[in-house]
């Protein structure tokens, strides 16, 4: 069953989340400032360990540094690549806040940009996460060696410089609810001489300098969008940590989580469509979750993407 197709009067519909956040109601930083979250020692979330391998490297079942069993992770992307050379990546993402079962697991809505052989990978992330707090918050994540020992998210290392004072990263989003309120992101990455800017809502939050990659200095190879869960197998059984808004793709608009305006800026600086056609997907459980791509005028390329996780029949 085709989704329904996002409506032409989008904008009316959907809530872009502000840059003004909950925390300016305490006062706002000072110019040459940025805003860092702070979390109690007692309350910190566990690392994020997504592990974006290749597609063949997500087939397979390796064990990380910290026993996260990469077959553990799920994802129902789509990417755009074949050996092109991009400067930038741009999404208009829908934010929901999926349940997310238990300690240690996670739901995650973001793009990356991608760079550099299996072993070497170099990404530019953002997106919207949701741990087992159960509050869905924007993050950004690098690496330039496949998630070994370099990079980090938000602001936990080196690496990202934050120029806006506004936008505190990591803090909560507002959500999207089941057939009412759509809530959206725009999110872009792109290169600028020598930095990988970083974009929300058509606002500069700072940039990735291009000393700290090997393979991202030129540009990416290739560009995902989509979602991933990860799946510890408590009691034996399939999660039941949703992704997207917990709904399957056929369900569509107001209830399916979504992705649209999927594009890429080609060697002249400009932002391209993606065609459909040219966008692959990779359901890894689509009786789980699964994605759906389509496109239309209002919209351009789009997909739908998620679904409910465990079902004793369906994704046991």
């Amino acid at each position: 069953m085709e989704p329904s197709s996002i409506p032409s009067d989008l904008k009316a519909n959907s809530s872009p989340v502000k840059l003004i956040q909950g925390w300016h109601k305490c006062g706002q930083c000072p110019e040459a400032t940025i805003p860092i979250l702070r979390v109690p020692k007692n309350q910190h979330l566990p690392a994020l360990r997504h592990l974006k391998r290749s597609r063949t490297q997500l087939k397979q079942s390796l064990d990380s540094d910290d026993g996260d069993n990469l077959s553990d992770h799920e994802y129902a992307v789509a990417y755009f690549g074949g050996g092109g050379n991009f400067l930038g990546s741009h999404a208009t993402i829908n934010v929901w806040k999926p349940t997310v079962e238990g300690s240690g697991e996670m739901s995650i809505g973001q793009i990356w940009l991608v760079n550099g052989p299996e072993q070497e990978i170099n990404t530019l992330e953002a997106g919207w996460r949701v741990d087992s707090d159960q509050k869905s918050k924007f993050f950004i994540y690098w690496t330039s060696d496949n998630y070994q020992k370099t990079g980090c998210e938000n602001l936990d290392c080196p690496g990202f410089v934050q120029t806006n004072k506004n936008f505190a990263i990591g803090s909560a989003l507002d959500f999207s609810v089941y057939g009412s309120k759509q809530v959206d992101i725009g999110v872009a990455i792109y290169k600028s001489k020598d930095s990988w800017w970083l974009k929300v809502n058509d606002q500069e939050i700072g940039y990735w300098p291009i000393s700290i990659y090997k393979y991202l200095k030129n540009g990416a190879a290739r560009l995902d969008y989509g979602g991933e869960i990860y799946n510890a197998k408590a009691g034996g059984r399939h999660t039941k940590t949703q992704m997207g808004s917990g709904h399957f793709p056929s369900e569509g608009y107001g209830k399916a989580g979504y992705f649209r305006h999927i594009q890429y800026m080609d060697s002249t600086g400009s932002y391209k469509d993606v065609e459909p056609g040219k966008l692959g997907k990779d359901a890894a459980k689509p009786s789980c979750y699964d994605i759906q791509i389509q496109s239309d005028k209002s919209s351009g390329t789009n997909f739908y993407f998620g679904g409910p996780g465990y079902s004793a029949d369906k994704c046991p």
